[in-house]
């Protein structure tokens, strides 16, 4: 891009309502000058967002010679370059317990790698290293293959216990039983396959 190009020296931003207003009551900035400050240049670096006003051979002449790393050294200008990639906002690399500048309440009582002040994550059940904690599952008891199939007969899991079994017992040989039915033979088979598996659980001792 050519700096002494008039095409450069005519970019400007969208001014504001009040802007060209007060551009005609301001002078030009230059020493001696009194037509009018048009055309606005920026101060430079530590003074982002401030403007000088020129008139248009002034701001041609203060934008040719406008360098906003005067004063840096090439290392302070490498290290400008390269922030600039980030948008000058810290990084840390990849792996880096950013919570060890956590502060002492926040480290209290807290063993994993994530600053949970409202215990937020732990309520819901998320245990070290972020991973969800499973729920403790009751131990199941090893049965036999006719037992699981007597249980199921009678409607009940291998959880079941002595107290369970009798109840549920009880409760089904009432409701096929031919003399709660009105006389209704058709319930006799499930109302055997039901005492069969009573049998069986007794023979195990679970009953």
């Amino acid at each position: 891009m050519d700096l002494n190009s008039r095409l450069f020296d005519s970019i400007r931003i969208k001014p504001s309502c009040d802007e060209p207003k007060a551009a005609a009551d301001t002078a030009c900035e230059a020493p001696g000058c009194t037509n009018p400050g048009l055309y606005r240049a920026p101060k430079g670096r530590k003074a982002e967002g401030q403007y000088y006003r020129f008139c248009m051979d002034h701001v041609r002449a203060y934008n040719a010679s406008y360098n906003y790393f005067d004063g840096m050294n090439d290392a302070a200008v490498q290290a400008f370059q390269k922030d600039a990639l980030i948008g000058h906002r810290p990084t840390w690399a990849m792996g880096v317990n950013r919570t060890a500048d956590a502060k002492p309440e926040q480290e209290a009582g807290r063993d994993w790698a994530y600053v949970d002040p409202l215990g937020i994550l732990r309520a819901n059940g998320v245990g070290e290293k972020g991973r969800r904690a499973k729920p403790e599952e009751p131990e199941r008891p090893r049965r036999s293959a006719a037992v699981r199939k007597a249980l199921d007969v009678l409607g009940l899991d291998d959880t079941a216990d002595t107290a369970a079994i009798k109840a549920q017992y009880k409760t089904l040989v009432k409701r096929f039983h031919p003399d709660a039915n009105g006389g209704d033979r058709s319930f006799e088979e499930r109302l055997r396959d039901i005492i069969r598996a009573h049998d069986v659980l007794r023979a195990a001792g679970m009953c």
